[in-house]
């Protein structure tokens, strides 16, 4: 049993991990092009915060097999594949990321603010030359929290044909072979950990 689960490994294993990065890269890059913009019109806007910060955390409370599920019959959204698990990706991904940035740039010292305005700094210098790069390891932390979890649940997207490394699991659960659960999970724990590590240090770069 257990050659047969290193040959699929050795035959499968690389192109299922490269679809699972090319899953888990794509939803964290598209949650971050929307949440950190909108994380920074919040800021100032504490009805958009709510009502953004409501949004968010409603797709968090949907189970992961649930959501999956429930887009698969929406037009020009659902049906099956590597397009449909990316927006569930994406919909999980968005909440750590807002909520970092709202919180990082909020987090700013007043005093810090005060001083750029006294320089004659506008607005918009402000926000790119203060408040974002004093903002950056919150705001990488929440990029953290979101590519570990996404690594996990993008497990899933193999219920709906989009491949990664959920097809070991899948296939070992529907067998019941501990060794093709085993092929799944372990790659998808190492590159978990890879992801924490590389933002991690990214984030204390950051903090320095």
């Amino acid at each position: 049993m257990f050659p047969d689960v290193l040959q699929d490994l050795i035959d499968e294993g690389l192109p299922l991990l490269g679809e699972h990065i090319v899953l888990v890269v794509s939803s964290v890059f598209i949650a971050a092009l929307l949440a950190i913009p909108a994380g920074v019109l919040a800021v100032s806007r504490p009805g958009l915060r709510r009502i953004a910060l409501g949004i968010a955390g409603a797709g968090q409370t949907i189970p992961s097999l649930a959501l999956f599920g429930f887009l698969i019959p929406i037009p020009f959204i659902g049906g099956i594949g590597e397009h449909t698990a990316i927006i569930a990706l994406v919909l999980y991904a968005l909440l750590p990321i807002l909520r970092n940035t709202i919180t990082g740039i909020m987090g700013v010292d007043p005093a810090v603010r005060d001083s750029a305005e006294a320089m004659g700094m506008t607005h918009n210098q402000i926000l790119r030359m203060v408040e974002l790069p004093l903002a950056a390891p919150i705001i990488i932390a929440g990029l953290r929290i979101a590519a570990v979890t996404t690594v996990g649940t993008a497990t899933i997207a193999a219920s709906i044909g989009a491949g990664g490394l959920g097809v070991f699991i899948f296939r070992g659960i529907a067998s019941v072979d501990k060794y093709q659960i085993l092929a799944g999970a372990l790659p998808s724990a190492l590159l978990a950990l890879g992801a924490d590590w590389l933002l991690g240090y990214l984030e204390k770069r950051c903090a320095r």
